[in-house]
This record gives structure tokens, C-alpha cells and sequence, in this order.
């Protein structure tokens, strides 16, 4: 099964992705600090929506995000092999 990585709506407007935690295919866990995001001169973590690997990320350092934006995919637990 596949979780959508989301950018949570922070009410602080767009976000500015600063660091990926994880690499293509490493394994995460639920709850994990994955993404940074500055919104508004604050960082935010963004956590693991599942355990799994990662398989996909749709944004890179520096780009802009907006609020629901899915910034990548984790094949959740029962896709592993």
C-alpha cells in the first residue's frame, strides 16, 4: 500500500522545503522526522505517514510547497519485500 507524503496546511502560507531525512529506499518509520520545511522563518518537521520505504519524492532542497501538496510516497509495510 502506498501513503502520499502531505505537507500539512501550517497557516503560514507557502513553505520552502529545506532537507529530506531519508534517502530513495530507505526504510522509515511511522511517525519519523522525514521532511524540513521553513514556513514564515520557522522550521517544521513533516513525519513518516507510514512504515516503509521510500519510493518517491516529488520535491527537492529549496523548492516552494504549498498547503496538501504531495511531496512524496511511502510503499507502507505490507508492499515490502
Amino acid at each position: 500500500m502506498r501513503a502520499e507524503i502531505l505537507l500539512p496546511d501550517l497557516q503560514a502560507g507557502p513553505a520552502v522545503l529545506s532537507a529530506w531525512f531519508a534517502d530513495l529506499g530507505e526504510l522509515v518509520f511511522e511517525g519519523d522526522r522525514l521532511v524540513e520545511v521553513l514556513v514564515g522563518g520557522a522550521t517544521f518537521d513533516v513525519p513518516a505517514p507510514a512504515t516503509g520505504r521510500l519510493v518517491e519524492k516529488r520535491v527537492w532542497t529549496n523548492d516552494r510547497l504549498e498547503p496538501g501538496q504531495v511531496i512524496g510516497v511511502v510503499e507502507a509495510e505490507g508492499g515490502l519485500e
